[in-house]
């Protein structure tokens, strides 16, 4: 069994004390330092698994020592401890590389908190968290653009800093978030992510923070919230800029105090979260704006990282679109397509406005249409527009012909789902026809083998 050994850097000997009692309770070994020349030799000559700092000391301050350590140890996670309430200290510290703080006077189960995520640092991964997940990874490519963004993921996911993540609509911002999570000492921990412009403003703190029983009409159980279901892991708010004023006010509050107060509680309750967040929209415009609290975004903002857009990296489409029929051979049980080169140039000709997620769309299109399991140019139908996935010819037939016939019910409907009903409806007439013969079915309806077995796992008929 390894013996972590820490740091404790403080020119007050009863700081000093207290915080070597606590973590020799925890088992760990402790070396103590009064100031940073002496701190400097001691990381030197034993290389601790965690180091401790105070901000104020005799020949500098805990930030000169942060960036040294980050220079000369930077496998050595390092925290500040910081005056109570000043926040700017806090997020210098963040920024110049601290793994992360804790205020004065130092809450005991805080601390302990704090260094045994630092401590999950030196422990060895296991190989699956360098794999990427299993959907189609933006983290997937081969130019200076996805190494650089890597790398930043790796180094990031060693700190808790807030990060915030820019990028357009579907360049990836979630899974950047989701392989911060995974490579960092939180990966143990709930990964929870949330659209917050999907959650109704009235019930918003609710589902954030939780309510008890009775506290409002319809609220019949007890409800943790979402702050409370990470705890102990990382919490990615997407689409942050959609929060209404009022709410960022509150999750302002409960970011800084690393507590929540549930809906008709009196009390807070302390969690354990790192908070990472995204965005498609202009952040600081919308400060000017007045439309986005500036004491928040400079909050979730202390560290920046910009998702480029796929049409920036068009070396990596081959790499990507092969990654994503694999995907989608393996969910439909069908033989996988190949690109033909035409294809893979047009591709790469494309702006891709949508990026990766419109990328799927293209391939999954074109994976139904194509035919000897080869996607040529003409079955992307970049430039036009797109034929209904799956269906065609004598299909496309007779879903006209049954929406012409069918009554369209008044009012608000569910258009995709009127659709899919007339569709399923097609399908069915022309498996009955043929006594289910999938092969015969397929060719009644103008469509391919590979198109039909699409439609009955999209549709649920299998």
């Amino acid at each position: 069994m390894t013996t972590h050994t820490a740091l404790i850097v403080d020119d007050e000997p009863d700081i000093r004390d207290l915080l070597e009692i606590t973590l020799t309770r925890m088992g760990i070994k402790t070396l103590t330092a009064p100031d940073i020349t002496s701190a400097r030799q001691l990381l030197e000559e034993h290389r601790p698994h965690l180091c401790l700092t105070d901000m104020n000391l005799p020949d500098g301050n805990g930030i000169d020592l942060v960036h040294w350590i980050q220079q000369h140890t930077p496998c050595t996670p390092v925290a500040v401890i910081t005056a109570y309430g000043n926040m700017d200290t806090a997020i210098e510290s963040l920024k110049a590389g601290a793994f992360d703080f804790v205020s004065k006077p130092v809450e005991l189960p805080r601390l302990r908190e704090l260094v045994n995520s630092a401590l999950k640092l030196s422990e060895p991964k296991p190989e699956s968290d360098d794999a990427a997940p299993d959907e189609p990874g933006l983290l997937l490519g081969k130019s200076a653009e996805i190494k650089r963004l890597r790398t930043q993921v790796r180094k990031l996911a060693r700190s808790q800093a807030p990060v915030f993540i820019s990028g357009e609509s579907g360049s990836g911002k979630e899974l950047v978030a989701r392989m911060i999570h995974l490579q960092g000492p939180r990966r143990e921990g709930p990964f929870i992510a949330v659209n917050c412009g999907a959650i109704p403003s009235e019930l918003m703190e609710s589902e954030f923070f939780g309510h008890k029983k009775g506290s409002f009409t319809g609220a019949v159980d007890n409800k943790d919230g979402l702050f409370r279901t990470a705890d102990g892991g990382t919490l990615f708010l997407d689409e942050v800029a959609d929060l209404p004023i009022a709410m960022q006010v509150k999750l302002l509050r409960a970011i800084q105090e690393k507590a929540v107060r549930p809906v008709g509680d009196t009390r807070e309750i302390p969690v354990d979260i790192r908070v990472l967040s995204a965005t498609h929209k202009n952040l600081p415009e919308l400060v000017q704006e007045g439309t986005f609290r500036q004491d928040l975004f400079y909050r979730i903002n202390v560290i920046e990282l910009a998702v480029p857009p796929l049409r920036e990296r068009p070396d990596d489409i081959a790499l990507l679109a092969n990654h994503i029929l694999e995907r989608i051979a393996r969910e439909y049980e069908c033989e996988p397509a190949t690109l033909t080169p035409d294809a893979i140039e047009r591709l790469k000709d494309y702006d891709f406005p949508g990026n990766v997620r419109e990328l799927e769309n293209i391939l999954e299109r074109a994976f139904t249409l194509c035919d000897n399991d080869r996607i040529g140019a003409s079955d992307l139908h970049l430039g036009n527009a797109p034929t209904p996935p799956g269906l065609g010819g004598v299909a496309t037939r007779e879903i006209t012909r049954n929406v012409e016939q069918a009554d369209v019910p008044d009012g608000e409907i569910d258009l995709e789902g009127y659709l899919e009903t007339i569709e399923r409806q097609a399908i069915e007439k022309a498996l009955e026809a043929t006594r289910w013969n999938k092969t015969a079915a397929a060719k009644r309806l103008g469509i391919s083998f590979r198109a039909l077995r699409y439609r009955l796992k999209k549709l649920g008929m299998e």
